[in-house]
């Protein structure tokens, strides 16, 4: 019989705080089953004009991405906030380096526009994080979305398509939201860190992402996953429960399942049996490694 996982506290030498009660607030999503959660966060300013991949461009980013080499992810984001606000956007997925992120930017621009890539498949403990996150630091984030909804989706396609091909349908549900999400913006933030897959450790503090023409800031690149759950643990920032139950990594409930004992891989439970590890967004695709 296979070990009942530890929760995250049991894993850390912290002690746990209790944590804070929180209300709901409303809003309709795919997979709630009619429960009103709020959709809207943020306003996103009007759109900008789009950045231009220059020689100058890319020298800047490789420059500041080495002065922030070592810098602390607070630092690192107020860096983002000066140089491209309010064309600086997030997208998160609620996962524990996104949460962090968060707590962070309510203390350095909590006016900044966050979203979420809601893909209709998200399991109902994300979306209630969602409303933990905007009671605990007021920030709402927004949830964009496909243009067709699940059972239209699986109807176009004779049945769930993560099933038949996971890449298509993270690239309809994902990819191309997040395409149109960052229209009209400059620089995105994401929670990715440099130990989590090969993909990810070839990404800087600050890069040029060719994939969605933006400059893609990293505030936590170089921190690890203890880092980062010290720092949840020592300022009670909310997290996802199904951490607690063998989940270290939450993506879609389709693809998604508790790690077994004895795995390590934390993103072992992502597309189980399938030769995929990332959903795209933060893949090399492009030649010259820059589609990160």
């Amino acid at each position: 019989m296979a070990a009942k996982p530890k929760r995250i506290d049991q894993m850390l030498p912290v002690s746990m705080p209790a944590t804070k009660p929180t209300t709901h607030l409303k809003l309709v999503t795919f997979e709630d089953n009619g429960v009103e959660r709020p959709t809207k966060g943020v306003q996103k300013p009007g759109a900008a004009s789009p950045l231009v991949a220059t020689p100058e461009l890319l020298a800047e980013l490789q420059d500041a991405s080495d002065r922030l080499a070592k810098a602390a992810p607070e630092e690192i984001i107020a860096w983002g906030v000066e140089h491209y606000a309010p064309y600086l956007t997030m997208a998160t997925a609620f996962g524990p380096e996104g949460c962090v992120i968060l707590a962070m930017l309510a203390k350095i621009a909590p006016e900044t526009y966050v979203f979420n890539l809601d893909t209709g498949y998200q399991f109902k403990e994300t979306l209630d994080l969602r409303d933990q996150i905007a009671e605990q630091y007021g920030i709402e984030v927004d949830m964009v979305r496909p243009e067709t909804t699940v059972p239209e989706y699986e109807a176009l396609h004779g049945g769930p398509l993560y099933r038949t091909n996971p890449e298509q349908c993270c690239f309809d549900r994902k990819v191309t939201v997040l395409q149109q999400a960052v229209k009209g913006m400059h620089a995105w933030m994401s929670g990715i860190r440099g130990d989590q897959t090969p993909d990810r450790a070839q990404s800087g503090v600050v890069k040029w992402d060719k994939k969605f023409s933006l400059v893609k800031i990293s505030p936590l690149i170089n921190w690890t996953k203890k880092d980062v759950w010290k720092r949840i643990l020592d300022e009670k920032i909310p997290y996802n429960p199904l951490h607690d139950q063998g989940y270290p990594s939450i993506g879609c409930w389709p693809c998604t399942r508790a790690v077994a004992a004895g795995e390590t891989d934390e993103r072992a439970g992502r597309w189980s049996g399938m030769k995929k590890t990332e959903c795209g967004l933060h893949t090399v695709n492009e030649q010259d490694g820059s589609g990160i």
